[in-house]
């Protein structure tokens, strides 16, 4: 297999979502590019960038919500070079550093998100997020006696990925379904989700019914705290381009074979929501903690305005 065809392969994989999870979308975008670079060498300069261009664009395209695939994209194949060998060394150079910085955030943010546990706490999450999972489990390493409650996460059930990693970290795990969040939210002490997306004014984009727990959360007065990589906040919202939500097949909720049975009946089946900023309580990222209201300073300090350009 060669690199164009690794890139593809790379690219069905974010779009079926075989590669999931924003953070590892990013990652994998951000070295397809890179190994696929290598393999221009013999190229003119004007025709590099056309192929860069084109291969960037067959990443970005396959999910339109999660901007840290553009954002890995874009941070990865920028160069100033005026030969083919320098830019593809730049390059290089990009995604390594990308990639290290995002293994990197993890970890930190696990950090600074832990100090917002408490022993004793029961702790609600949505969906697959490692960035959220590096908190709860930083938090268990650091002797804390804690639970959690997940949610299925439907239509995809990515809840059943995250109880399975707490359970075989030993953090005692309760599943539940998605329509029973209000009510169990009177148990929980602390909302702990990942991000897709946030906005200049800190909106969060979320695997749907995100904003489900925040509003229950809200109304019960529990804090909602997002965990996510710098990477993950959207430069085009500065010029007020508005977030794609996007809409994946309705074969994910019922088999096809039904649906052609119903002719009077549609499926709708976004894959995130939006949750204001009003109903979260701080971002934890890798460089700090910050309340959604200081979303710009992220954009402005560590994305830069030029990674739109």
């Amino acid at each position: 297999m060669d690199a164009k065809e690794d890139l593809n392969t790379t690219a069905e994989k974010i779009k079926t979502m075989e590669i999931r999870g924003a953070g590892r979308i990013a990652v994998a975008a951000s070295a397809a590019l890179r190994d696929y670079v290598m393999t221009l060498k013999s190229l003119p300069m004007s025709e590099f960038n056309v192929k860069l261009e084109e291969a960037a664009k067959i990443l970005v395209d396959t999910r339109p919500t999660a901007v840290s695939l553009p954002n890995a994209v874009a941070l990865t194949k920028r160069h100033s070079a005026n030969n083919v060998y320098d830019a593809i060394d730049e390059i290089a150079k990009n995604a390594e550093k990308f990639i290290t910085n995002a293994e990197q955030a993890l970890g930190k943010i696990g950090k600074i998100g832990a100090e917002r546990i408490h022993d004793g706490d029961v702790i609600m999450t949505h969906c697959n997020s490692h960035a959220a999972l590096s908190i709860i489990k930083t938090a268990f390493d650091q002797g804390k006696d804690i639970s959690v409650i997940a949610t299925e996460s439907r239509p995809r059930r990515q809840g059943f990925i995250t109880i399975r990693e707490l359970n075989d970290y030993g953090i005692p795990t309760t599943l539940i379904v998605d329509s029973a969040v209000r009510l169990t939210m009177k148990e929980v002490d602390l909302v702990v989700v990942g991000a897709d997306s946030i906005t200049v004014n800190g909106a969060l984009i979320n695997k749907i019914g995100t904003s489900q727990l925040a509003m229950a959360a809200q109304e019960a007065r529990k804090n909602v705290i997002v965990a996510a990589e710098t990477y993950k906040f959207s430069p085009r919202t500065l010029l007020g381009e508005m977030v794609e939500i996007e809409d994946r097949s309705s074969d994910e909720v019922i088999d096809a074979d039904i649906l052609k049975e119903l002719p009077n009946v549609k499926v709708r089946n976004p894959a995130f929501d939006v949750t204001p900023a009003e109903y979260i309580d701080l971002i934890i990222t890798e460089v700090g903690a910050f309340p959604p209201a200081m979303a710009f300073t992220i954009l402005r300090d560590y994305l830069g305005l030029e990674i739109e350009v």
